[in-house]
């Protein structure tokens, strides 16, 4: 009897023991779940995420983030409000160090700065006190085609021509892509330019072939072509000699390519490193060290706005091109440019 009553009570006792274990590891279990939820779809819930944009009201990159700031808060799961607000400074260099040393890197700060960013500590500009590595690169909502042209009764009608005739270029100043460009193509290639700077921007380069002052213009970005003169590019106004970017662009499938010019891997490297900056012409960025789910919900909401019929809409009416390229996808190629030789990265040193 002693036996049955000691068996029971070891039996109760176990029960109650293991029950107890049981609801304890389910509390913990659900604490940590619901922990997790709010770290990641719950964050957002009420926040304000401040959309910081490098560069003055008005321009092209502002433009963009405020389109962005539109559209995007939908996407982000908890709807969170999205406050885009200028901080100007050395074109978006003074916003890049904030976001890299001190800005808040919880996941509430995001920020567009100018597409030269990623490569300035690589070019030497000791004023970049970041690594771009390190910075959260959300993606990008464009990409950019650049074209060299020349005017239809210059001497260079062809990208062949540039090898044994001169076309007279305008440009801006020293570190504008209008001088850079011709430069680091005449290294490379040989072609011969003959490159007037000084021209205040690059409408006045645009008025100046007009007036026969130059002949052309080796830095010239497609979308806003289309804009300044458009029947200059769909209905032949100028000879296309060649386009800059990483791949062709799809509405210009018969002009040449400067990445098939390349014959060996030093040229090949050389404008990948230059023309990366092509593929993140309007780059978003958050600051290192974010928690990753939260990088991932912020990449996973750039591509979703990206393709959203309201966005697209609301871009179009303001002649905003979109072309977008994922987080993952930018953060590679600003990773690959950095693992590049010394001699492939002072091409480009010497022509800026």
């Amino acid at each position: 009897m002693r036996t049955i009553i000691n068996s029971l009570s070891f039996s109760l006792s176990f029960s109650l023991s293991f029950s107890l274990s049981l609801s304890l590891t389910i509390f913990f279990w659900s604490a940590s779940a619901i922990g997790q939820s709010e770290n990641t779809d719950n964050f957002y819930a009420g926040k304000t995420i401040d959309l910081l944009i490098g560069h003055s009201a008005g321009g092209g990159y502002d433009a963009y983030a405020r389109t962005l700031a539109r559209h995007i808060g939908k996407h982000i799961p908890g709807n969170p409000d999205i406050v885009p607000k200028n901080v100007t400074g050395a074109g978006s260099l003074v916003l890049m160090n904030q976001m890299a040393n001190t800005l808040p890197n919880d996941g509430t700060v995001f920020a567009t700065v100018n597409q030269g960013m990623a490569f300035e500590p690589l070019l030497g500009n000791e004023q970049a006190q970041y690594k771009a590595a390190d910075i959260v690169w959300l993606g990008s909502l464009s990409k950019g085609t650049s074209l060299c042209v020349s005017n239809k009764d210059a001497d260079v009608q062809t990208w062949q021509d540039l090898k044994s005739k001169t076309l007279t270029v305008g440009a801006s100043g020293a570190g504008a892509s209008t001088n850079i460009y011709p430069r680091v193509m005449a290294e490379l290639f040989d072609f011969k330019f003959n490159i007037v700077t000084g021209y205040p921007g690059g409408n006045d380069i645009l008025l100046a072939m007009e007036r026969g002052e130059v002949q052309g213009r080796c830095s010239w970005l497609l979308s806003s072509a289309r804009t300044q003169r458009p029947g200059w590019i769909e209905d032949g106004g100028v000879n296309l000699l060649f386009q800059m970017a990483l791949e062709k662009h799809p509405d210009l499938p018969d002009v040449p390519l400067v990445m098939d010019f390349a014959e060996t891997d030093k040229q090949t490297k050389v404008l990948r490193l230059f023309l990366a900056r092509q593929l993140v012409a309007r780059p978003y960025i958050m600051p290192p060290g974010v928690p990753e789910e939260r990088v991932a919900i912020m990449r996973k909401a750039m591509a979703d706005t990206a393709k959203d019929p309201e966005f697209l809409a609301d871009a179009a009416n303001q002649s905003l091109s979109i072309g977008f390229v994922t987080g993952e996808e930018a953060q590679a190629i600003v990773v690959e440019t950095y693992e590049y030789p010394d001699d492939v990265v002072d091409v480009v040193k010497r022509a800026m």
